[in-house]
């Protein structure tokens, strides 16, 4: 998501090691008020079981930042999407990043939540989910509000998001296309 949506908040929310940061100071406080950026990616983890760990990056959130974009899609099989719904074209925005971050969902799943409605209750969850299906009817990409300071809501959308990624895989494995 884009800039101020909660990425970093939500992997330190979610991390169970240090979460490494990248951050710098903000050169675009008109965009978003807040003293520090992430300028290359934050990186947490948590464990699944005594040998599995899921692995969490965020990365910024400004296009001139979109060289650690590429690196990521390579090898990501899903996408928790960060939507801060304050900005002024939230739900643009939010297409924007998923064409962005389609090929990810090629191989996974993608699970939306919005930030900030809190704030800015408009537009709504419906309207979100209404644009996703406008744009993308083919993309089972659920939509849920996420306080990213909110553990249990972070693992309710990564949950979705982990059956998401594993019944799509399946479904290529098995020869189908999700």
């Amino acid at each position: 998501g884009e800039m101020g949506a909660g990425k970093t908040t939500a992997i330190v929310t979610l991390s169970e090691i240090e979460v490494v940061h990248t951050e710098a100071l903000n050169t675009e406080r008109e965009v978003v008020d807040k003293d520090t950026t992430t300028v290359a990616l934050d990186y947490g983890e948590i464990g699944l079981d005594s040998t599995s760990k899921l692995r969490l990056y965020g990365v910024p959130g400004q296009r001139r930042f979109d060289f650690m974009w590429s690196i990521l899609k390579r090898r990501a099989v899903g996408l928790l999407l960060l939507v801060k719904n304050d900005s002024s074209d939230p739900t643009g925005r939010m297409i924007e990043f998923l064409d962005e971050f389609g090929e990810i969902y090629g191989r996974g799943g993608v699970v939306v939540g919005v930030t900030h409605m809190d704030v800015a209750p408009s537009p709504s969850i419906a309207d979100h989910q209404r644009a996703v299906r406008e744009r993308f009817p083919e993309l089972a990409a659920p939509v849920f509000t996420v306080d990213p300071r909110n553990r249990p809501q972070l693992v309710t959308a990564l949950s979705v998001l982990a059956a998401s990624v594993e019944t799509r895989q399946r479904l290529i494995s098995d020869g189908r296309d999700a």
